[in-house]
């Protein structure tokens, strides 16, 4: 390695040599005859002043020259950066002080010839290619290269590349600074990462944004921005929807154009962080009123204090919450129905005893009573009205339990008949009954009880409507064979071929809003205590079970006509004149017969009619008397028929004690209603037949006398 070395000053010009000729400039010529030695040797002075001139000039460039040539030994010695003047080939031509502290901090470390040597291999092909860069276009930076500085370690620094002329050497020459980047390299990074982080938290800000502007325009609460002017500057599309109008037209517009109550609640009062205004009534662009649940929330921000505003749409809470009044009355009503219908059960089973107790007395009383007594006719009546209060309590004990009706082919005429015979007994002086049936009318697949009472409810209804004015009850029976294609307002359905059964009335009418709720359950417009509002829920409950509509058709101030449809009966399924079968000859033979009944009055009459048919007969008001006798003497009976529901006992314990104690016993339950699971489970424990309470005397006697022959092929009667 050569250090830098002064350069040397230019010599003068010696004593002695000609000066060059100027331009043009010729010189005398010695055989000139004009040529004088007095002028030459003017000439010659002037000459000799002007090189003189030229010598100063010369000497004065050679200073400047000399101390530039100083001054630049001094900057490349000693500026604080390390300096290297390097050939295309990266031999090191020059280099100062900082550079040899730099790569050569000890005398035994490499010696600074080369620069290549000292890149590391990771950065060999890029400070190459720097080389390559400043060849071409004079510079070239490369930054954070990794430099080997022998027994000094390694470096991190910068290197710049700039080309220097060199016209007498073809190698292109190169100066290369190298700026150790190590203290600033930490500082670069921490920047680096610094401006990563911050771009960074500008993406979540902005996605932060993003999710903001989504939540807002998915949340299902209506939710305005106003400023501190209270003008609108947000407004989602739930609150677009609440206030029906679109995002584009409430931005800007004044707040108190949707929501005055905000407003004077934000006149009056200072917010600080958040309030809740609760339930107040809104504005909709239209002008209709909307009732709405508010809060607020305040912020304070640098460009001005805003205010959110959350709106949350009450019009479905309070419709639920009124269909939840709805039912929940429906429900208390309906407990209390089912309480009525437990209680009408229990009565009705009670009721049931009665009425056999009333039939078979009075079959007891026809037998006794000779041919032709007055009292036949009398003892008929009863028997009529009897067996009438007998399916009546069917019918009550079918609704307790809930049950589809008992549906056969029957006229409505003689349920039309039936009705009118009943109304009249309590009909007002002031109301016209008028019936029109048309003769042939088609029969119906029907319940006769259940269509007796949705006629009696009609009718009754109709005669309230008139109250204490004159006017008319009409009942029309009629029947349409041809297809008719109205639609059913009720039920939604087409009518086709019908049998139509009408109440029509001269009352006072019903309005729309009636007529809408006119079979909703506990719906009445009579007052307290004068009406239950079930009479027309039970008639349209009424034919949906028998298959058909209602309709009605009324007018204020003229009357009101309400309309059954009922599908006809096929004829196929209409019976013919049912044959009267004959009664067969009871007559027993001292066979035992065990009955047990809690009711007396039910035990006392089976004791005597199958006493008079020749039966031996024990009765038991005590079931558990009842078995503790027949543990003691099972042979002494030939038959047991026990009542199904007796307190703290049940019949079907009874049947399965007696078939404990003698399995071959004949046993026959009996019971005021007997469902689906009553039999089943009667029939598994063994029961031998069924028998329907209240049962007439000769229909009791007769399915004793079956069972005891061994002939239980029917197993309900």
């Amino acid at each position: 390695m050569r250090s830098l070395s002064r350069p040397k000053p230019t010599p003068a010009p010696k004593p002695g040599v000609r000066r060059r000729l100027r331009r043009n400039e010729r010189l005398p010529e010695s055989g000139n005859p004009a040529f004088s030695a007095p002028q030459m040797v003017q000439d010659l002075r002037k000459y000799q002043a002007e090189l003189e001139i030229q010598n100063q000039a010369l000497r004065y460039s050679q200073a400047a020259a000399e101390g530039a040539s100083e001054r630049f030994l001094t900057l490349f010695s000693n500026v604080p950066l390390a300096l290297m003047v390097v050939d295309e080939n990266s031999l090191v031509l020059e280099s100062n002080a900082m550079a040899l502290r730099l790569f050569r901090p000890l005398e035994h470390d490499p010696p600074l010839n080369f620069l290549l040597p000292f890149v590391s291999e990771a950065h060999t092909s890029r400070v190459t290619e720097a080389f390559v860069t400043a060849a071409e276009r004079a510079t070239c930076e490369t930054s954070e290269v990794v430099f080997c500085c022998g027994s000094g370690g390694v470096i991190t620094g910068d290197l710049h590349i700039a080309r220097i002329e060199n016209a007498q050497d073809e190698l292109a020459h190169f100066i290369c600074a190298i700026i150790d980047q190590g203290p600033l390299l930490t500082e670069r990074r921490a920047l680096r990462d610094s401006a990563a982080a911050l771009r960074d938290r500008n993406d979540e800000l902005q996605l932060s944004k993003n999710r903001l502007a989504a939540i807002i325009n998915a949340s299902l609460d209506a939710i305005i921005g106003v400023d501190r002017d209270q003008r609108i500057t947000i407004f989602n599309p739930t609150a677009a929807a609440l206030f029906v109008c679109p995002s584009a037209q409430a931005l800007g517009s004044d707040l108190g154009r949707f929501l005055p109550a905000a407003v004077d609640f934000l006149s009056v009062n200072h917010l600080t962080t958040h309030a809740q205004l609760g339930e107040i009534t809104g504005l909709t662009a239209d002008g209709k009123l909307v009732a709405i649940e508010v809060s607020m929330s305040f912020e304070r921000h640098p460009d001005g204090d805003t205010t959110t505003v959350f709106a949350r749409d009450l019009s479905a809470r309070k419709k639920i919450e009124a269909h939840r009044n709805t039912l929940e009355s429906q429900l208390r009503e309906s407990h209390k129905m089912q309480a009525v219908g437990t209680m009408a059960g229990g009565i009705a089973h009670d009721f049931n005893n009665i009425i056999g107790a009333i039939l078979g007395n009075v079959a007891l009383a026809q037998q006794d009573s000779g041919q032709g007594s007055p009292a036949l006719i009398s003892l008929a009546e009863i028997d009529k009205a009897g067996r009438r209060a007998r399916d009546l309590v069917r019918q009550i004990l079918a609704f307790s339990r809930n049950e589809s009706p008992a549906r056969v082919a029957l006229q409505l005429a003689d349920v039309v008949h039936e009705t009118v015979r009943l109304l009249k007994v309590t009909l007002p002086p002031t109301v016209e009954m008028v019936v029109r049936i048309t003769e042939k009318t088609p029969a119906v697949l029907a319940d006769a009880t259940q269509i007796e009472q949705a006629l009696l409810n009609l009718c009754t209804n109709a005669i309230q409507a008139l109250g204490s004015q004159r006017g008319t009850v009409s009942i029309e029976l009629t029947h349409t064979l041809g297809h008719h294609t109205k639609p059913d307002e009720n039920q939604g359905v087409t009518r086709g071929l019908h049998v139509q059964l009408s109440v029509r009335d001269t009352g006072s009418g019903m309005d729309a809003p009636t007529i809408e709720r006119v079979f909703e359950p506990f719906f009445t417009t009579k007052p307290v205590g004068q009406g239950t509002g079930l009479g027309l829920a039970v008639v349209h409950g009424i034919m949906r079970t028998h298959e058909g509509t209602v309709d009605v058709q009324s007018t204020p101030g003229i009357g009101s006509v309400f309309t059954l449809y009922f599908p006809p009966a096929h004829p196929d399924a209409v019976p013919a004149a049912a044959e009267i079968r004959q009664a067969s000859v009871v007559q027993g033979r001292g066979q035992r017969v065990m009955y047990v009944d809690d009711d007396e009055a039910l035990v006392f009459l089976v004791d005597r009619a199958l006493s008079r048919k020749g039966f031996a007969v024990s009765t038991y008001t005590d079931p558990h008397e009842a078995v503790a006798v027949l543990r003691e003497r099972p042979l002494d009976f030939d038959l047991l028929v026990t009542d199904y529901n007796m307190p703290g006992y049940c019949g079907i314990d009874l049947l399965r004690e007696a078939r404990q104690i003698r399995p071959d016993l004949p046993v026959a339950l009996a019971s005021g209603y007997v469902t689906a699971e009553i039999e089943q489970s009667a029939l598994t424990e063994g029961a031998r037949a069924l028998i329907h309470k209240p049962n007439d005397v000769d229909e009791l006697c007769d399915t004793v006398q079956r069972l005891l022959n061994g002939d239980d092929n029917g197993a309900s009667t």
